[in-house]
């Protein structure tokens, strides 16, 4: 589907090859998601820093189906470079949005549940049992939520193993 492109710039005069490499940029976007209704472009270079030479803000517009989508880049110097950036970022932002328009988003699997065998807080250390009485390591670093003098033989947690030089071992556990 073809969508209209608006192209602005400010505080200067934009030359027709880099007009045509933007608009080039946005008709690619359509890859990313084809439903786009409508994309402004602003490009500007405020007037000169005493300290920096020119430096292009450019400022994507993407109007699409019950949503709108506005990126914004740090300036650079190099109008090309700011033009790569600011679509490179176009286009993942409308991935991410496809993506949750999909019902694609990433869902992270729960941590498993174990109970605290036994401790050694003098020692720094102590074990959790998983329900198929698996006995784990943790050390006090890896308790998240919580504090290993604070922890009590038969509480329930949520851990994540790693395969350690002794055998498994929990990096994170947590309180449930």
């Amino acid at each position: 589907m073809e969508f209209p492109v608006q192209i602005t710039s400010r505080h200067f005069k934009l030359f027709q090859d880099v007009e045509d490499k933007i608009r080039k940029e946005a008709e690619k976007l359509n890859k990313f998601y084809d439903r786009i209704l409508r994309c402004r472009i602003v490009v500007e270079s405020p007037h000169r820093h005493s300290r920096q030479g020119k430096l292009f803000h450019i400022k994507i517009h993407l109007t699409l189906p019950g949503n709108e989508l506005v990126i914004k880049r740090e300036p650079h110097e190099d109008i090309k470079v700011a033009i790569r950036e600011s679509f490179s970022a176009a286009r993942r932002k409308l991935e991410d949005f496809a993506r949750k328009q999909r019902g694609d988003v990433k869902r992270h699997e729960e941590s498993p549940e174990a109970s605290i065998k036994s401790l050694f807080p003098e020692l720094g250390y102590g074990f959790i049992t998983t329900p198929e009485n698996i006995e784990i390591y943790f050390h006090e670093n890896s308790v998240v939520n919580s504090d290993l003098n604070k922890l009590k033989v038969g509480m329930k947690v949520r851990y994540v193993e790693t395969q350690g030089e002794k055998g498994p071992q929990a990096t994170t556990v947590a309180v449930i």
